[in-house]
C-alpha cells in the first residue's frame, strides 16, 4: 500500500501557519476579557463605596479604615485598648470655636468647594518645592512629611480616613478624589464636618473632638474656648509628633495665635 500522504497545515494569507496565526488573536481576546473583568470589578468597588457613603447620611460610623489600622498597630506594639480613646458626639456638642478653628487651619474654603480645592493643591505644591529647595541648599535632601503641605481639603481627609489605606500611591490619590466627590454629592457640609471632627486623629490612639478635649484639657468638646480650640486645630497636620510638645512648643503657640486671628473670617456650615 502506498504510504499516506501528509497534507501541510493551512497557511494564512500572510504566509503563517493557521494555528500560529490564531495565537495572537487568542492573546488579544484573553487580554480584552481581562480588561472587561477589571473594569467590572472597579465599577463594583465604586458602587460599594457610594452605598457606604450614602448610608453615612443617617448612620454614624463605628470606626474608619485608618482607625482600624491604628488599632491593629497599637495591639501589635503591645499597647492594647488602654491607648485608645474615642467617643462620638453630635455636631451640636462640639464647640463652635473648634469647628471654626479646624476650618481656619485645615480648609478655609470648605463651604465653597466641591470636595477638592485645586488652588490650595497648587499652592501646597509650590510651597513644598520651595521647602525642598531650601533643604537641598542646606545640604539636606529630605524634608520631614509634617513640614510638607498636602493641600487636601477636609472632605479629602475624611475620604482617606474613612475608606482607604495609608499608603501613598497615584491610584489611592485618584480614589481619594472620587470619594471626596461622592461625599459632597451624598452629604451636606454640616454632616461632612461632623464626621470629620469625630473621626480625625488628635494623637496616638486619640480620635475625635471629644477624646481630644478630654485628653488635652480634661473637659468636654462642648466647653472648649477659642484659644483651646485653636491649639487643638494646630495639631492636625502631625498629631503624633505635636502631642509630645503640646504644652511647651513655641511653634504651637505661635501657630495657634495665627489660627485664632483667622477664625472670625471663615464660614462654618
Amino acid at each position: 500500500m502506498p504510504a499516506a500522504v501528509r497534507r501541510p497545515p493551512p497557511v494564512a494569507r500572510d504566509g503563517r501557519a493557521g494555528p500560529a496565526a490564531a495565537r495572537p488573536r487568542r492573546w488579544w481576546r484573553t487580554l480584552g476579557s481581562a480588561l472587561v473583568w477589571i473594569g467590572v470589578a472597579a465599577m463594583a468597588l465604586q458602587v460599594f463605596f457610594a452605598a457606604r457613603i450614602a448610608l453615612l447620611a443617617v448612620v454614624d460610623p463605628q470606626s474608619t479604615a485608618f482607625q482600624r489600622s491604628e488599632a491593629w498597630r497599637l495591639a501589635r506594639d503591645g499597647k492594647g485598648v488602654g491607648a485608645w480613646r474615642q467617643r462620638w458626639v453630635p455636631y451640636e456638642q462640639i464647640a463652635p470655636a473648634l469647628r471654626r478653628a479646624v476650618i481656619a487651619s485645615e480648609d478655609a474654603g470648605f463651604v465653597d468647594h466641591f470636595g477638592v480645592d485645586w488652588d490650595a493643591i497648587q499652592a501646597a505644591r509650590e510651597r513644598n518645592e520651595r521647602r525642598l529647595a531650601q533643604a537641598q541648599r542646606r545640604g539636606n535632601a529630605h524634608v520631614r512629611p509634617a513640614r510638607l503641605a498636602g493641600g487636601s481639603t477636609i472632605t479629602q481627609q475624611l475620604a482617606k480616613n474613612l475608606l482607604l489605606s495609608g499608603e501613598r500611591t497615584l491610584w489611592r490619590k485618584g480614589q481619594e478624589l472620587l470619594l471626596a466627590w461622592m461625599l459632597e454629592a451624598f452629604l451636606d457640609k454640616r454632616r461632612i464636618l461632623e464626621l470629620y471632627l469625630n473621626a480625625v486623629e488628635w494623637g496616638e490612639g486619640i480620635f475625635g473632638a471629644e477624646a481630644a478635649a478630654q485628653r488635652y484639657y480634661r473637659k468636654s468638646a462642648a466647653r472648649l474656648t477659642a484659644a483651646e480650640a485653636a491649639r487643638l486645630a494646630v495639631l492636625l497636620p502631625a498629631p503624633k509628633r505635636y502631642e509630645k510638645v503640646f504644652a511647651s512648643s513655641g511653634y504651637l503657640t505661635s501657630r495657634s495665635q495665627t489660627i485664632l486671628a483667622r477664625m472670625d473670617a471663615v464660614r462654618v456650615p
